[in-house]
């Protein structure tokens, strides 16, 4: 090789490393077992639809932890939940039926935080006030507004968030007239099943889809005050994402209204009850829906 060809060679070899690398996407999440596997999902059906790997950071704690990674770029997309965006984030009190508090988050966040709202994925995971179901049976317990003549000889467990939020623990003694046995204990998400089973508490405030709640025999007591508003489960993605890789919007679109709230329970036993990794879970639920991007 000549002097000139060489020079040409390395000129070359010395502009393709100083080309920038494409970004890769992060997909966040909270830090519970629905959360891991909407996580995982969204991961896989990006990777899919982007040709490219793509990064997890889970268990990100709770609400205002992800929505501040979102905000800072160190994720592009995380599932949220309508009315946890609509009370915790934007501060205001979530009401009305599903679709108005939907249009009302997507239209907030593109305005204030310049963020896309998806398309909702199909299921409302409320909060669940949930009991053991041999206790509720024996105090003929069914609904909330029954509550409040026994709470005071029982012990609440709740999740960190729970006991700040407009639509948490504050509103809800206030509606149903409830006075506990004593303060709340608060405790990580992940361990509020496990403390109701061994007794350590008697009502959790857990949530609609909780695959454990079924195995484990326990409750959920009807929130027949409707206090609680639409939790639909949605997708918040930075913007940067569809500059990225155009091909992510249709893959969000296609995932709208595909997870029902039986598909749900049912991912959150295999991963809580089953022990199975929430990975193959999801591979599994893809392939059935025929969600795979080609």
């Amino acid at each position: 090789m000549d002097r000139r060809s060489f020079l040409a060679g390395l000129a070359l070899v010395s502009a393709a490393g100083c080309m920038p690398r494409k970004r890769a996407l992060t997909v966040g999440s909270k830090n519970f077992t629905e959360q891991l596997v909407l996580g995982e999902l969204l991961a896989q059906l990006l990777v899919s639809a982007c040709r490219q790997p793509v990064g997890r950071r889970f268990y990100l704690a709770g609400t205002y932890i992800c929505h501040q990674a979102l905000l800072a770029g160190r994720i592009d997309v995380y599932v949220e939940y309508t009315g946890t965006a609509l009370a915790a984030i934007l501060k205001e009190h979530p009401s009305g039926d599903s679709q108005s508090v939907y249009r009302q988050v997507k239209d907030q966040y593109l305005h204030k935080f310049g963020l896309d709202v998806m398309p909702p994925l199909g299921f409302n995971n409320s909060f669940a006030m949930v009991m053991r179901g041999d206790e509720a049976r024996r105090l003929k317990l069914t609904k909330l507004s029954q509550l409040a003549s026994v709470a005071p000889d029982l012990r609440l467990g709740v999740g960190y968030e729970f006991i700040e939020r407009q639509d948490g623990y504050k509103g809800l003694v206030s509606t149903y007239g409830l006075k506990f046995a004593e303060a709340p204990r608060v405790m990580d998400l992940g361990l509020l099943y496990r403390a109701l089973q061994n007794k350590s508490v008697d009502v959790v405030a857990g949530n609609n889809t909780d695959g454990l709640i079924a195995a484990l025999g326990f409750i959920v007591l009807e929130d027949d005050k409707h206090y609680f508003p639409p939790y639909d489960a949605v997708s918040i993605v930075r913007p940067q994402v569809f500059q990225e890789c155009p091909q992510a919007r249709a893959a969000f679109d296609r995932l709208g209204g595909r997870i029902t709230a039986e598909n749900m329970r049912k991912m959150n036993y295999a991963v809580d009850g089953e022990k199975k990794d929430a990975a193959e879970v999801v591979r599994e639920f893809l392939h059935d829906q025929g969600l795979e991007v080609g």
